[in-house]
């Protein structure tokens, strides 16, 4: 087995998970098996019960698994699904060592970091390795962090278990620009590298943020302090998107070097498609004006997977997707329209809480009586069934009873299986789960076929008490699981575009294969 550690330093937020997804990129491309693995340090076992301002979005994988974004990043890059078991914590790690502990597997021995949680972490790592070609690594926080050395000592032993040339170590730095004497200054880099080396781990590859071009003498100060070939400073400036980066990182001979460090055989990259999709996405023909009505909008990472599926449809229409971030709860004033009079299209994407609900519900009002293309995501799909209800079916005061717990037609409702849990972590729906698509609906013309999965997160749900009175009043309910029970989908088939689903169809969308319902919604843009 093979693996590629990248590490961070100097600042967090630096673009680890870009770095690490632009690699299994690179790698991906000349048609070598690659796994992805995130390591958090942080005590909670997964994402689950984390607020979208501490981490951004918690992304679902199609086993449930609530996890960091950048397993998101990862499966779009790679075009890969994950499991859970791609986002190792230590809060995982530790109740794994702890439940050992308690069923008497360690023969009464002192438990330790050190072996213990160490072994624990390379035995993680090793299963997820054992069937790829390559196994990349990225290790979160920033070297130095206390919580972080477990980890770091982890991957410093594995270079003993299974020899230095099946490892690579990458650290991922950053070069500050002093705007004043306008130099690039190589300081915290060196600094960086010396602590990383006095735990045992030498880089053979430096990935160099900048604001400013890295020149041939910034890169020959830096291999000589930090010990790496002048070849193996990797300058990475920002890009205007993303998905550039796979192309600066092959441009520059991160490829060919990992590949040649890892004794993998020479293989010619084929990069043509993400090229062609980076064409597109570059390159639109037209402009519109798309605002997300969101709880959670002061940090956009919280809807990470909305914007990078509207940019994978965008690419495909080739059209430009100006994004106007709207705070939900500013929309619970009465002058509500003028915020929202300007837009091509509105998507109300998911969310948990009271707090924004009927800044929402103003907004999918205001989509539907106004016949502006609407997209519900999970909470936008109850929201679109509380307002309709209201607003059409005449069920004044209709709500769910996460909000209203005494409204007089809780049209959403917990799920019976959810009602009396204490515990929050890993209790909701989580993962795909299947749907059976009305033949005569929006929804069956858009995926072209009956029977679709999508991946989920929540506790509430359409109520089946109202189904028969939503669909009198000419709500269609055009999604529902395999027993019937439950609603998936929703439409109004006598506007443009006016969609919601209780799930969150983004999570799989790919580069060059956008997600249909969002495919569907920016074509009806146009």
């Amino acid at each position: 087995m093979r693996f590629i550690f990248v590490t961070g330093g100097v600042v967090s937020s630096l673009g680890k998970g870009i770095s690490a997804s632009s690699i299994g990129r690179i790698l991906k491309a000349r048609n070598f098996s690659v796994n992805m693995v995130k390591i958090d340090p942080y005590l909670q076992v997964d994402a689950g019960t984390m607020s979208p301002y501490e981490h951004g979005e918690v992304f679902v994988t199609e086993d449930g698994g609530e996890t960091d974004l950048d397993i998101g990043n990862y499966e779009r890059f790679i075009n890969q699904n994950l499991t859970r078991n791609n986002n190792i914590t230590t809060g995982k790690i530790y109740y794994s060592v702890l439940t050992k502990e308690r069923r008497g597997d360690y023969l009464g021995k002192t438990v330790q970091i050190i072996p213990h949680i160490t072994n624990e972490i390379k035995n993680e790592l090793f299963a997820l390795a054992e069937s790829y070609d390559v196994t990349v690594v990225e290790i979160g926080g920033t070297v130095g962090d206390i919580e972080g050395q477990p980890f770091l000592e982890a991957i410093r032993q594995i270079k003993n278990d299974i020899g230095k040339e099946n490892i690579v170590y990458i650290h991922v730095s950053l070069l500050p620009y002093l705007k004043t004497t306008h130099e690039l200054k190589t300081k915290p880099t060196q600094h960086s590298v010396k602590e990383l080396r006095s735990i045992g781990i030498q880089p053979d590859i430096l990935i160099c943020r900048s604001e400013v071009p890295i020149d041939s003498e910034i890169k020959k100060k830096l291999s000589l302090f930090c010990d790496v070939e002048e070849r193996a400073v990797i300058p990475a400036l920002n890009e205007k998107t993303i998905y550039s980066v796979p192309l600066t990182f092959e441009r520059e001979g991160l490829g060919k070097l990992l590949v040649e460090k890892l004794h993998l055989g020479e293989r010619e990259a084929d990069l043509t498609e993400w090229r062609e999709f980076i064409n597109r996405l570059q390159n639109p023909l037209k402009s519109v004006r798309v605002g997300i009505v969101g709880k959670y909008v002061k940090l956009k990472d919280a809807y990470t997977s909305v914007v990078e599926a509207l940019n994978h449809a965008a690419a495909k229409h080739r059209v430009k997707v100006e994004i106007e971030w709207i705070e939900s709860e500013i929309l619970e004033s009465p002058d509500y329209a003028e915020r929202l009079k300007d837009l091509d299209g509105i998507i109300v994407p998911g969310g948990f809480g009271k707090r924004g609900v009927e800044g929402k519900v103003n907004a999918i009002r205001f989509a539907r009586e106004n016949d502006v293309p609407f997209l519900g995501l999970c909470l936008g799909m109850q929201c679109a069934v509380i307002e309709f209800a209201r607003n059409v079916c005449n069920m004044k005061r209709a709500n769910s009873t996460e909000f209203d717990p005494n409204t007089p037609y809780p049209v959403i409702d917990l799920m019976s299986a959810q009602k009396g849990l204490k515990d929050k972590g890993g209790t909701m729906r989580l993962g795909a789960y299947p749907a059976v698509l009305r033949e005569s609906s929006r929804v069956y013309e858009i995926y072209g076929r009956k029977f679709i999965s999508e991946r989920h997160r929540h506790r509430y749900e359409v109520n089946p008490k109202y189904v028969d009175a939503l669909e009198k009043c000419g709500l269609l309910l055009s999604g529902k699981s395999p027993d019937g029970k439950l609603v998936e989908f929703i439409e109004v088939s006598s506007l443009k575009f006016f969609v919601a689903t209780q799930a969150h169809p983004e999570f799989k969308s790919r580069p060059n294969n956008p997600a249909p319902l969002f495919d569907a919604f920016v074509k009806s843009l146009l």
